[in-house]
């Protein structure tokens, strides 16, 4: 990507949102009502105001598309639109004379709005895309000599997830309450004492597809608008009782965080890598794809409890997926499923090789075995309540910085439960 002239609008040095990201989201300012913005440094670019005073004139029909509480509208006028809107916003911004510094309103302080869901999503797909992670499963749970199941590198392994629990970075979280199975007596319904987080990251589809008509890979990323962090929370002891025969269900429905901004496909070009090779066994011609597929974000997750903190407890990488985001979109509609926009795919757990890189409290304390020590002294084999945490991902080459913001949620006490509901 080819260096850009400075901008304008003061943007501080390692901002996660530099000119070569430029973001959608959805933002308030005080009373006003939620509509569509972009992250610019420190500041949001109210897109219904630029739209007002005609910066999309040649490239909208409807100036006020962004004047709606979630962009799927937007997203669904298809990339190259979404794409020349974008590409106009960074040109203004780099240029001196630029009519819109003169234009009130046009910038808000992002510390005095709040962000809400920038889309409505529709379906939610979580899947188990690192190899390290799911190895890591397999020998706690399993065999550790044959910790993958005979499956597990032939396909993107998947689960149909839960859309209307899936909230805005800040959102608490109440710890859930579930069926648990002490090893030598019956089931009982408790508060979950092994909640943990999974370290994420998620693409937004960007168009609708016809039902019964799959998506080639080759064709995958024009279904991709743009990428946000995920946190898919996951309460261990529910979900271990309940996933045999049919997988996750009540441990993992109750709450996923995902973070403000979508960023999209486009501004990730410059941090493209190769994925891992996939010739043991070779993949089916379906899955196949050509290219740099990965993406080398760097991922963190820190850890503020209510002594104190926060502490990194994590840092792990994006490209270090077996199953990239094109194979995931191709084998999801590869028996006909149809996309609809807004609908969010989730690349589940993402582990590195080292103890220090893994995405997950289960992997961190390696199954509630070996204590995490915080940064506070204190240490950890699972989420207590009143612990916050905080997942950060961005880009970083050659001078070029793009991320994400935060993914943030704080662990609230179960709710209270009336003694014929337990």
């Amino acid at each position: 990507m080819k260096k850009l002239e400075a901008s304008w609008v003061e943007i501080p040095e390692n901002s996660d949102f530099s000119i070569y990201n430029l973001p959608f989201g959805i933002f308030s300012f005080r009373d006003e009502y939620p509509r569509a913005g972009m992250a610019v440094g420190d500041e949001i670019l109210d897109l219904g105001i630029a739209a007002y005073h005609g910066m999309f004139q040649e490239i909208l029909k409807d100036d006020t598309i962004f004047d709606r509480p979630v962009l799927n509208e937007f997203i669904r006028l298809g990339k190259k639109t979404t794409s020349a809107v974008r590409k106009k916003v960074q040109d203004e911004l780099c240029d001196s004379n630029s009519r819109f510094r003169q234009v009130a309103k046009l910038l808000v302080p992002q510390a005095e709005a709040t962000m809400h869901l920038p889309v409505q999503i529709g379906d939610v797909t979580d899947f188990y895309s690192s190899m390290e992670h799911a190895t890591n499963v397999g020998k706690m749970f399993r065999d550790p000599e044959n910790a993958l199941l005979p499956n597990w590198k032939h396909l993107p392994v998947g689960y149909h997830g839960r859309a209307s629990s899936i909230v805005i970075s800040g959102t608490p979280i109440r710890r859930p309450w579930g069926q648990l199975k002490p090893p030598d007596a019956p089931p009982a319904f408790l508060p979950s004492k092994r909640l943990d987080f999974e370290l994420e990251m998620a693409f937004v589809v960007g168009g609708d597809s016809p039902l019964g008509e799959p998506v080639p890979a080759s064709r995958a990323e024009e279904y991709i608008f743009g990428l946000m962090l995920f946190n898919d929370w996951s309460a261990r002891d529910i979900q271990k009782w309940e996933y045999v025969p049919l997988g996750p269900f009540l441990g993992k429905s109750f709450a996923s965080t995902v973070s403000p901004w979508i960023v999209p496909l486009e501004a990730l070009e410059p941090f493209r890598v190769d994925g891992p090779l996939q010739e043991d066994p070779e993949v089916l011609p379906y899955l196949k794809t050509s290219g740099k597929q990965n993406v080398d974000l760097t991922l963190e997750v820190s850890l503020q409890t209510e002594q104190g903190g926060p502490g990194m407890i994590c840092r792990s990488n994006f490209k270090y997926m077996y199953w990239n985001m094109a194979q995931q979109l191709a084998h999801h509609t590869s028996n006909g499923c149809n996309l609809r926009v807004g609908d969010v795919m989730a690349s589940g757990t993402i582990s590195g090789k080292e103890r220090g890189s893994f995405g997950s409290m289960l992997e961190l304390s390696w199954g509630g075995k070996e204590p995490l020590t915080l940064s506070d002294g204190t240490t950890r084999t699972f989420l207590e309540d009143g612990d916050t945490v905080i997942m950060t991902a961005y880009g970083e080459k050659e001078g070029i910085r793009v991320g994400f913001g935060e993914a943030r949620g704080t662990i609230l006490p179960p709710m209270e439960q009336k003694p014929e509901d337990s």
